[in-house]
């Protein structure tokens, strides 16, 4: 439900010089002057218990961390900012891996994507490949690894294994062309893992991007970012865990 505090906001402004994300902002209410601060929620109990000295936090509010840099932009929004300023948005995949510096790995959970028109031509007795996406990927791809960043793909597949992956398998000699590491994991052999519940992405093992998909496999737009520092650990643990028991694709026999 909307908070009936707010009927529209304003973005005065924000970090350009934070990492990656650029998370803090600072926004105005332009019917009440009301501002809201987005930034880093403070739980460090030994800053929370130095607040405590001052002022009560209540059980609704949270504290936020904003850097300095952002001084002008605050001073703006007490005094004058750019109304109708759009903010950065949400980051899609290019952006993320764009600004990834080690490492990217993407987990992939289903045993069917779709609609896939290259896997519908290889199931009706067609090609494996009919589309061309132009080189993108070998470029997005190429590009990361050519700056040093290393880019993992492990998929988890259920024992038989469906039409779909059986293909996807016979297709994955495009990965690794770009620059990719990939593993499969049979299903059985993934027990004990506590598997985040949705495919994903993850950047330098401090940005979790979840990628998610309706019941028939259609990708559904947009994504779920994580980076609270308390919940990152335990996705890079099953992830990487994930990682180390699966084997590598020139060794996977998926007929097995």
């Amino acid at each position: 439900m909307t908070d009936p505090r707010f009927v529209r906001l304003d973005f005065a402004g924000g970090d350009d010089k934070s990492d990656r994300e650029h998370c803090p902002a600072v926004f105005v209410d332009p019917l009440t002057g009301d501002f809201l601060f987005q930034g880093r929620v403070i739980t460090d109990p030994a800053v929370l218990e130095m607040l405590g000295e001052h002022a009560v936090l209540a059980s609704d509010e949270s504290v936020v961390w904003l850097p300095a840099r952002m001084r002008q932009v605050i001073l703006d929004a007490l005094t004058e900012y750019e109304q109708g300023r759009q903010g950065h948005g949400s980051p899609d995949f290019e952006q993320m891996l764009a600004g990834a510096r080690r490492s990217a790995i993407h987990l992939e959970l289903r045993d069917f994507y779709g609609p896939s028109e290259d896997f519908n031509a290889w199931q009706a007795g067609g090609p494996t490949r009919v589309s061309d996406d132009g080189g993108r990927w070998d470029r997005l791809i190429g590009g990361a690894v050519s700056r040093g960043v290393t880019v993992r793909r492990v998929r988890i597949i259920s024992r038989p294994p469906s039409a779909y992956s059986r293909w996807l398998h016979l297709v994955t000699d495009e990965n690794i062309a770009a620059g990719e590491d990939v593993r499969w994991l049979w299903r059985p052999d993934a027990l004990g893992l506590l598997l985040p519940h949705s495919d994903l992405w993850m950047f330098d093992q401090r940005l979790v991007a979840f990628n998610h998909n309706d019941g028939e496999g259609k990708h559904v737009p947009g994504y779920t970012y994580v980076t609270d520092p308390r919940e990152i650990p335990p996705i890079v643990a099953a992830v990487e865990m994930a990682w180390e028991r699966a084997t590598p694709h020139e060794k996977f026999d998926i007929d097995d």
